[in-house]
């Protein structure tokens, strides 16, 4: 991906032939990708079961995000994936633009999304968009840059979302 952030410093050709080529891979690798993370099954099927409506904003690429969500059978799951916009590196997360485009999808205001995110660049881009954001620390180590970026909530497993979900909102 950094290689994409950097291809407009050479010209639009370089951008389109990385773009193609980074797609390609990522759809590629999701065969290999392993299982989805602990706790995110549930985490999805508790948000479908609450009536919530589910984006996957991701700067991989949509047909990346939607060949594993259907490898898994997520896909019913998810109304709407916003992925890397093509041959356009700098709308890629800090950018809101993933998130502003899956809100306006989902026709709700961007201030009431909630971003789950396991980066840096994910907790930037919920600021940016005027949205709330949960950091996703998923390796050891993660909390520290997650809450220096902005993050004021921090889990460490999806499933804490499932519950979360599936709590009658007068016992949180």
């Amino acid at each position: 991906m950094e290689v994409l952030r950097l291809a407009p410093r050479v010209d639009e050709d370089a951008v389109r032939r990385i773009e193609e080529a980074l797609t390609s891979a990522e759809v590629s690798a999701v065969k290999a990708a392993g299982m989805p993370v602990t706790g995110a099954v549930e985490s999805l099927r508790a948000a479908h079961a609450s009536g919530r409506r589910v984006a996957i904003v991701s700067n991989n690429s949509a047909a990346c995000v939607r060949e594993f969500l259907a490898l898994h059978d997520l896909d019913r799951f998810v109304r709407q994936v916003s992925g890397r916009y093509p041959n356009r590196p700098d709308l890629m997360k800090p950018s809101p633009f993933s998130l502003l485009r899956a809100a306006k999808e989902l026709e709700v205001r961007a201030s009431a999304c909630t971003l789950i995110g396991d980066s840096t660049t994910d907790i930037e881009a919920a600021a940016r968009a005027g949205s709330m954001v949960i950091g996703f620390s998923n390796k050891p180590g993660k909390e520290a840059s997650l809450a220096a970026a902005g993050a004021r909530t921090i889990i460490t497993n999806m499933v804490t979302v499932a519950k979360a979900l599936l709590t009658p909102s007068s016992a949180r």
